[in-house]
């Protein structure tokens, strides 16, 4: 199958990569939408990274009235049980390790792979993370929710995985007590993630900005 087309950026340019960081947007947008913040992250050449932006396909988004739009997964309602396309979700997940697979062909080692995803895209992330056959250096899921979490087979390949989710406290689209269940969840099932909230809304701020520097520093060093 083909892949997903892309953004790519290398931090800084013309150094050498030894580590990927494959990182999603949320519903709407396209993978320009977090290209900006890579020079935000203020990261040593030391680290080597090369950022994937993925765009998602457009499709029909039922909760905007079927209009079609860049979206990683259907949503078909907005209630606490967030009832979305779990078949699309999964599909999306598995073009993921398809983007992974080729990270590590370009010779990256998939330890030093990280996934991040906003919104939409974080909760791609997290199963696409759990599921993956190959251990990875982490992920960030920001202002998301664990959507598979009844329902995934996690791979004993990413048992240890660091995870940082960050979330706003005023977030009206992804409530932060969904964020906050989803890191429950995940302790409840052996993770030890780490969980930050914002003075924001479905946004990133410049504080978190420079939590995920931090953090980006901690799981690549």
């Amino acid at each position: 199958m083909s892949l997903l087309p892309t953004v790519e950026i290398d931090a800084p340019p013309q150094t050498p990569v030894n580590a990927s960081i494959i990182w999603l947007h949320g519903l709407g947008a396209d993978g320009h939408d977090f290209a900006a913040i890579v020079p935000q992250l203020t990261l040593s050449k030391d680290y080597g990274i090369h950022f994937v932006f993925p765009h998602a396909p457009s499709i029909p988004v039922t909760i905007n009235n079927g209009y079609v739009m860049p979206a990683w997964y259907d949503i078909l309602g907005l209630d606490a049980d967030r009832h979305l396309d779990d078949v699309q979700l999964i599909a999306s997940a598995d073009a993921v390790h398809r983007l992974i697979d080729r990270e590590i062909e370009r010779g990256i080692d998939s330890r030093r792979i990280v996934l991040a995803g906003f919104s939409q895209g974080g909760a791609v992330v997290y199963h696409a993370a759990l599921t993956c056959a190959e251990p990875l250096g982490g992920v960030l899921a920001l202002s998301t929710y664990f959507a598979t979490a009844g329902r995934i087979e996690i791979n004993p390949a990413n048992r240890d995985l660091p995870i940082l989710a960050c979330h706003g406290m005023g977030d009206p689209v992804i409530q932060e007590n969904l964020g906050r269940q989803s890191v429950d969840t995940l302790r409840s099932l052996g993770f030890a993630p780490e969980y930050k909230t914002y003075p924001m809304e479905h946004a990133v701020s410049s504080l978190e900005i420079a939590d995920i520097s931090a953090w980006l520093q901690q799981v690549l060093r």
